[in-house]
């Protein structure tokens, strides 16, 4: 999915991103439905994700843009971006390539707490 500049600059507009210009942002495989990852973009990311189809977010620890998969390979393409009731959270559904998550694990959510006990729910992909 790729966007045009206009559309992207409209979807920009109506986001209520925080002090630090930020907004959340989900991550869901559009085929599986599971959710895979939490991550942030600033509205550069935003509009490069929208106007590419390649998701893109913004890293708070390096201070930069980081395009999703750019090292490991593990990229997202996006098939549709939608926000929340109130325009500060975004849901990207995506066709993610490889584990989305930097331990190699299929998602990121693999820690869960079940019978009063956490527990690893997903091991690394080999």
């Amino acid at each position: 999915m790729a966007a045009r500049a206009d559309v992207a600059q409209e979807v920009i507009e109506r986001l209520h991103f925080d002090d630090a210009g930020l907004i959340p942002a989900i991550a869901q495989s559009h085929d599986t439905r599971a959710v895979l990852m939490l991550a942030w973009m600033n509205a550069d990311a935003v509009r490069e994700t929208l106007e590419t189809g390649r998701v893109c977010y913004w890293s708070r620890s390096r201070q930069t843009l980081w395009r999703k998969g750019e090292s490991s390979g593990h990229t997202q393409r996006l098939v549709e971006m939608r926000f929340d009731c109130d325009s500060d959270a975004l849901l990207l559904l995506v066709d993610q390539t490889g584990p989305a998550c930097h331990t190699n694990r299929p998602a990121c959510f693999y820690n869960a707490v079940q019978d009063n006990e956490i527990r690893v729910i997903a091991e690394p992909v080999e």
